[in-house]
């Protein structure tokens, strides 16, 4: 598949924070967990861009449209004893899929994990989302069919932090 020349990736800017956020929105609607959006552009802005950042985004763009974007930040394995590159979320908007802009995204996003030494380029994948699966299988992704996810969040946080002994 050839990508659009107009097309390019770059680091995400503080100017494209409002893109970003909108696209988050647009994430979380597609994704069916509207409900559980409380970012703000300001908290995005601190996050990627504050005193002391927690992550990184590039962004997607064609012509002057910022059109998809990719958020990540290094994690750490105790058996590579490495880090890794963790992708937490990639979007590419509605009107703009299949162009081949997520898989730019993703090649970028390896290009930086192995600039960086990165030991694994690792996300998750919703189970129902089987375009996205078989996208990700499509790139030589490995979906990871013995590992679940754990999260504590929210009330579950405070209460298990508040029983430290």
């Amino acid at each position: 598949m050839t990508v659009s020349p107009a097309f390019s990736v770059r680091p995400a800017q503080p100017s494209d924070v409002a893109h970003i956020h909108a696209m988050i929105v647009e994430l979380a609607v597609f994704e069916k967990l509207e409900h559980m959006v409380v970012a703000t552009e300001a908290l995005l802005h601190d996050g990627l861009f504050g005193a002391r950042p927690t992550c990184e985004a590039i962004v997607g763009v064609e012509g002057d449209e910022v059109v998809c974007f990719a958020l990540f930040f290094h994690n750490f394995s105790t058996f590579l004893t490495r880090k890794g590159l963790y992708l937490e979320d990639l979007y590419v908007k509605q009107v703009h899929r299949g162009k081949g802009f997520g898989r730019q995204m993703l090649v970028k996003l390896a290009q930086i994990a192995v600039e960086r030494g990165c030991g694994r380029f690792e996300w998750s994948v919703l189970d129902w989302n089987e375009p996205a699966i078989q996208f990700y299988k499509g790139v030589g992704a490995d979906v990871m069919p013995d590992w679940r996810i754990c999260r504590v969040t929210g009330d579950a946080l405070t209460q298990l932090a508040s029983n430290a002994r």
